[in-house]
C-alpha cells in the first residue's frame, strides 16, 4: 500500500458483553470490562470488510464510565428447554476507535480486487452510514450504532486517570484466513489503559498463543461469491445520485 489506511468512528450502545471464556464453562457469562481487539475487528468488519483486506485496531478510547449490570437469562438448552444463567453486561458504553486495513497477503487470489482508493472510500462512506450490517458488542442481543468521530475528541471518563491495568485478558483469535497455517489460535495480552486509551500490539508482538484446533482456508471466487470493489464502488455512487 502507498500509505496507511487509518480510519475512526464512534460506536456506542446501551450494553455490551465482551465475554470472558473462564465464565462461560458453567453457563454464566461475564463481560471483561473493556472490549477485546477481536470485538473492535468484528465491529469494524461489520461497518466495511471483504476477504481482500485485513482490519487491524490500533487503539480504543473508553468514554463513559465501566459499570456492570446483571440479567437473569433463559438460554435454550443442548438438549431443548431452558436453563437459567445470570449475564453480566456493561452498561452505556461508548468507544472512539481508530484502525487501518492493509491487503490480506494470504490471498494472492484476490490481488486484482486491490485498490486501495476505493477501500479507503467505501470504508469512510460506510461509517457515514451506520456500516453496512448490523453492528453488536460482543453478542447478538447487545445492539450498536456507529458514526464518525475524530479520535482523542471530547471528554471522556478516565482522561486524568494515569493507568489502569486489566491483568490477563483475550486479545483476538488467529484465523487461516489471515494467517495461512491450518491452525486456530487464541492470542492473550496484558493489557494497559493509560489517560482513557488503550494501544493494541501487533498479531505478531503477542507473546501468549495457544492453538485450539484445526482450521481451514476459506474458498472466495471473485465475481463469484463476492463482489469487485470496483462494482460495489459504482452501485454504492449509484444508489446515492438516484
Amino acid at each position: 500500500m502507498e500509505k496507511e489506511n487509518r480510519f475512526s468512528f464512534l460506536v456506542y450502545g446501551r450494553k455490551a458483553l465482551f465475554s470472558d471464556p473462564l465464565t462461560r464453562v458453567g453457563g454464566e457469562k461475564f463481560s471483561y470490562p473493556i472490549p477485546t481487539y477481536q470485538a473492535l475487528k468484528g465491529i469494524a468488519e461489520s461497518v466495511f470488510w471483504k476477504p481482500t483486506i485485513v482490519i487491524v485496531p490500533l487503539r480504543v478510547r473508553i468514554l463513559n464510565p465501566i459499570r456492570t449490570r446483571s440479567e437473569g437469562i433463559r438460554p435454550i438448552g443442548y438438549n431443548g428447554g431452558n436453563t437459567l444463567s445470570t449475564y453480566t453486561y456493561l452498561t452505556d458504553v461508548a468507544y472512539q476507535v481508530e484502525a487501518k486495513f492493509i491487503w490480506n497477503e494470504c490471498r494472492p487470489d484476490l490481488c486484482k480486487d486491490r485498490n486501495e482508493n476505493k477501500y479507503y472510500f467505501m470504508m469512510q462512506r460506510m461509517i457515514e452510514k451506520g456500516g453496512r450490517r448490523d453492528i453488536f458488542f460482543g453478542t447478538r442481543e447487545c445492539q450498536g450504532y456507529v458514526e464518525p468521530c475524530v479520535f482523542n475528541e471530547g471528554l471522556g471518563a478516565y482522561d486524568k486517570l494515569p493507568e489502569m491495568e486489566f491483568g490477563v485478558m483475550v486479545h483476538g483469535i488467529s484465523y487461516p484466513d489471515e494467517t495461512g497455517k491450518d491452525t486456530l489460535q487464541v492470542r492473550l495480552w496484558r493489557p494497559k489503559m493509560v489517560k482513557g486509551v488503550i494501544e493494541f500490539p501487533s498479531i505478531e508482538d503477542c507473546t501468549i498463543v495457544r492453538t485450539i484446533r484445526k482450521g481451514e482456508i476459506k474458498t472466495f471466487t471473485l465475481g463469484g461469491n463476492i463482489q469487485p470493489i470496483d462494482e460495489m464502488t459504482e452501485e454504492v455512487m449509484q444508489g446515492e445520485l438516484e
